[in-house]
Order: structure tokens, then sequence, then C-alpha cells
């Protein structure tokens, strides 16, 4: 049975395995002219950023596959996560591919991208309605014991809840050590929440990715060295909703990750608004961006945003209770 100083070693050899792999990884992305292609229309102060070496996930998955193989906790569980992880990993990585080929800053097209994300959903959804004690139901927030039996809605309600989040970590992936940083504050609640249920192979994945993330962010903190791209940030979605999911815990993807929430959404807002009234609601979207042109730095935008994650997370541990 996993204990907690499990869960303490497994983080901490994660975050030597990612500190480790930065100074090896980032000069190779740098001689392979792997940068970041910042966009045109996004803020002015950005534009500095262009030709930071991108596509750091790979470091971040490296570490997490060393370490989950290394637990000895080989199950379909965990399996299962790591298909999820390096699935939406690697749809991340052939537009971070397509965006570094055709040097711009744009990759896959969004149909393209939508299918491949729809694929490994539904094979999640799967998996979890045919093997967990649960069958169709989810756990309600806040509710003791109340379960929602999804019945045939459960796989396209999973699919939907799953694509919406890699795409909501996605957008959140816009400032030095933004995503990293919220994801591994989510990771942490959902590595308790699994230690706490005596789900093992959960907890210590949950554990491996959050050392990861912490080790990050030693290159990827503001200035940030090297960003994640879209092969960290889609992978980071995939392990979130997988973790959820298997934890019959995807209601609760909204409250501890309302920042993914508010970033996706505000991105709906805003074209939504302009296409109706060619009026925009917010400064710039994603939402980081607003309060950017606001005048904020980044370096407080990530910190207000990290601040209310552990808030959030800290009323999904009070809604458990």
């Amino acid at each position: 049975m996993v204990e907690y100083l499990d869960i303490i070693r497994v983080v901490i050899i994660s975050f030597i395995i990612t500190a480790f792999l930065g100074p090896i990884i980032i000069p190779i992305l740098k001689k392979l002219n792997i940068g970041q292609n910042v966009r045109d229309d996004g803020p002015k102060t950005h534009l500095s950023k262009s030709g930071t070496p991108t596509m750091g996930g790979i470091i971040i998955i490296i570490a997490l596959l060393i370490t989950t193989i290394s637990s000895g906790l080989l199950n379909s569980d965990m399996y299962v996560l790591l298909i999820s992880t390096i699935g939406f990993g690697l749809i991340g990585f052939i537009d971070d591919y397509m965006k570094i080929r055709n040097r711009r800053s744009l990759g896959l097209k969004a149909y393209q991208k939508l299918i491949g994300q729809i694929f490994f959903a539904t094979l999640l959804a799967l998996y979890q309605s045919n093997t967990s004690m649960l069958g169709t139901k989810v756990i309600i927030p806040f509710f003791s014991n109340r379960y929602l039996d999804l019945g045939m809605l459960y796989v396209p309600f999973i699919a939907f809840v799953v694509v919406g989040t890699v795409n909501s970590v996605n957008l959140t992936d816009g400032l030095d050590g933004l995503a990293s940083g919220v994801t591994l504050i989510v990771l942490s609640f959902f590595g308790l929440v699994a230690l706490n249920w005596g789900m093992d192979s959960i907890s210590i994945f949950s554990a491996a990715l959050t050392g990861a993330c912490l080790g990050f962010l030693i290159y990827n903190a503001y200035p940030a060295k090297i960003f994640m791209g879209d092969t960290g940030s889609m992978a980071l979605g995939g392990a979130v909703s997988a973790i959820a999911i298997l934890l019959n815990l995807p209601l609760m993807i909204p409250i501890v990750g309302g920042i993914y929430f508010a970033e996706a959404l505000s991105v709906i807002i805003q074209v939504v608004s302009f296409k109706l009234t060619r009026k925009r609601v917010f400064l710039m979207s994603p939402l980081h961006h607003h309060f950017e042109q606001k005048g904020w730095k980044e370096t407080k935008v990530v910190i207000v945003f990290w601040s209310i994650t552990v808030m959030l997370c800290l009323i999904g541990v009070a809604s458990l209770n």
C-alpha cells in the first residue's frame, strides 16, 4: 500500500530527473532551431520571447515515464493514464512540429486536432465505463455519497469533458510558469484524493507528474528558458482529465481547475461577443492577456492565478468531506 513517504519519494525523484534533463534537452532544441513562434496579435511584450525553445513537454513526459515505470505499479489504470498523457502529447507534438516547420504560429487545423482528441477521449470513457465499480456513475461534489448515473450519455459526456479540459489547459499555457504551476497544484489535489482512497497507481502517477511540473518550473518560470508547447500543455490536459475520470470525479475539474475553465470561457465570450456585436468584452483573450493589458506584470498574473487555484483546491477538498 502506498503511503505519504512513497508519494514524497516519487515527487523528489521526478523533480530531480526533470531538473537533470533540462540542461541536456534545452541546448539540443536550440541547436535544432526549435523555437517558439509568437503570435503577431498577442501582447507586444511577448514578441521578445520569439525563438525561445519550445516542445519542453518532452522533458515532462520523459521524467514521468522514467518515474512511473520504475515505481513497479504498472497496472491497467497506470497504462491508461500513460496512454492518455502520451496520446494527447503526441497530438500537441505534431502541432508544434508543424508550427516550427512552417515558421508560423498555426499548426494542425482545428478539426484535425479535434479528431485525435475525440479518439483518445472516447477510449478513456469506454475503459472507465467498463472497468469502474460505479459503471456510468460519477460522483457529485458537495453531496456525500451522491452519484449521477449518466447511462448512455456517459461516453459522449466524458469525451466532451476531456476534450474541453485538454484545450482549456492549452489556452492556459500563455505565460511563463502559468500552466505548469496551476497544473501541479491541481495534480497535488487529485494525488492526495487518490492516496486517501487507496488508489495507489493513480496517486503515484499524480505524484510523478507533480514532481515533473515542479522541476520544469526551474526552466519555465519567468523569464522562461523553455516553453512546454502544445506537446506539454495537451499532455498535461490529457493527464488531468484521465486522473479525474478514473477517480469518477469529472465534475470536480471545473472546480479545482477553475482557472482552466475561466481561460476557455473568456475566449468563448470574446468570440461570441465580437461576432454578434462587433465589441470585445475583454481587452484581450485568453483571460491572462486581459490582465496584462490592464497593466499587470506577467509574474503578478501567474502568482494570482496560482493562488486562486490553491483556494479552489481547498474548496475541492471541502466538497468531498
